[in-house]
């Protein structure tokens, strides 16, 4: 049994939920930002005065699945055009740097050339710092476009503890550091 599908979808004041007959669900914000996806022909949703549920044809295995899964897709659209969603990331290193040039992120960080990334247009950038912040309506491409960024340069896992720190990581982040190589003992 999904406990998160048979959950309700809150809807807050000003968002507008309506499904076309291609299954086709579109959602609307009060600041105008407006996403839309497509979801399994099998499930449908019932559309209430402050709510949302999510209702599926039967108990199979694959129904189930798509059950909670379509529930979260639904649950992010209505989230990401009230109030959006964000990620962070810092950049560690002697050198290492990021700048905005237009719409392309332009990172510094040990390579011989910049690398250049550029921003999609739903998607919006806030440098400070040593911080990127990524923002956006899309939960998934605002996860994408981090997931893009600090797959340049990693934080290395076998620099020692609190010493040259490189790289570029979540903030948050746990690094767990390995032991690295041993030395030849003995003779």
């Amino acid at each position: 049994m999904s406990r998160i599908g048979l959950m309700p979808i809150p809807l807050p004041k000003g968002v507008t939920v309506t499904v076309d007959d291609a299954n086709v669900v579109a959602c609307k914000g009060p600041t105008g930002l407006a996403l839309s996806r497509p979801i399994h022909r099998d499930m449908t949703l019932e559309i209430h005065d402050d709510h949302l549920l999510v209702k599926r044809p039967s108990d199979q295995r694959e129904h189930r699945a798509l059950h909670g899964l379509t529930r979260s897709l639904v649950a992010n659209m209505v989230t990401g055009v009230t109030t959006g969603f964000e990620k962070r990331l810092e950049v560690f290193g002697l050198g290492y740097r990021a700048e905005l040039d237009g719409r392309t992120l332009v990172l510094q960080v040990g390579y011989s050339h910049p690398c250049r990334i550029p921003i999609p247009d739903d998607l919006d950038i806030q440098l400070e710092q040593n911080r990127i912040i990524v923002r956006g309506a899309d939960r998934e491409r605002v996860g994408q476009l981090a997931a893009n960024i600090r797959k340049l340069r990693k934080m290395s896992v076998y620099r020692p503890r609190g010493t040259d720190l490189r790289g570029i990581r979540y903030v948050g982040e746990k690094i767990r550091f390995k032991a690295g190589k041993a030395g030849k003992v003995g003779g």
